[in-house]
């Protein structure tokens, strides 16, 4: 009757999400890992806000979390680049949550979300403890890559174990096709700097590829310590 329920609510939604929300309901208790990932602007934490929303609507319990370090819109909210929101935990780590939310309520629960879940060291041993032991269903949003187009966090470590994976593309902010990779627009070579469109833009390969070679050049004139000149070569060209 529960699953029958959930199949008239979930029958507007897209049929990736509805499919994986009634096998997951079918197999209650056997635990499942869902992952999205995509470069910066691509909807990933939109469709993991769709998924959760689809999850509670099944009659199923949900928590939140997103990494401490992510104060961008609001601590303890995950929030869309749209502002669209839901509450959340924010940790500096995963396998304290069990612990934090305490014992009796984490056991109650049938999902947890996960956003900006590359900032997460402990993501593969959560996701394993989670879905093997505990028998939960986890949904990973994160990026892939970081902006220099190299495995970000554990995110892709995650892939092995999963149920699901679902790539997103964003648009190319230079000429509209689809945007698989994040360009950084300042010269900062820092792996993790968070920030919105004010850094980061979602780019084609071309376009990767282009403005890549040209923040490069303009960080050789950052070391030689003309930061103006640097900074006006990265914003003339993109």
């Amino acid at each position: 009757m529960a699953t029958l329920k959930a199949s008239i609510l979930l029958k507007t939604l897209d049929s990736d999400i509805s499919g994986d929300v009634l096998s997951d309901l079918g197999r209650r208790g056997s635990g499942a890992v869902h992952v999205i990932m995509g470069p910066m602007f691509s909807g990933k934490s939109t469709s993991l806000l769709r998924r959760v929303k689809s999850e509670i609507s099944a009659g199923r319990s949900v928590a939140m979390l997103k990494s401490s370090k992510d104060t961008r819109y609001a601590k303890d909210s995950v929030v869309t680049h749209d502002g669209i929101g839901f509450p959340c935990w924010a940790l500096p780590d995963l396998m304290s949550f069990p612990h934090k939310f305490g014992q009796d309520a984490y056991n109650k629960l049938d999902v947890i979300g996960i956003d900006e879940a590359q900032f997460f060291g402990d993501l593969y041993e959560f996701c394993c403890k989670v879905a093997d032991e505990d028998g939960k269903t986890v949904i990973v949003a994160g990026l892939d890559g970081d902006y220099l187009r190299r495995s970000f966090g554990a995110v892709l470590d995650v892939i092995p174990i999963a149920d699901s994976v679902t790539k997103l593309t964003a648009r190319c902010e230079v000429c509209g096709q689809k945007a698989f990779f994040t360009l950084r627009k300042t010269c900062d070579t820092r792996t993790e700097l968070i920030g919105g469109a004010d850094v980061y833009m979602p780019v084609c390969r071309k376009h990767y590829i282009t403005n890549h070679i040209v923040i490069k050049a303009s960080k050789k004139v950052l070391e030689d310590s003309d930061k103006a000149r640097a900074e006006s070569c990265v914003a003339a060209i993109i």
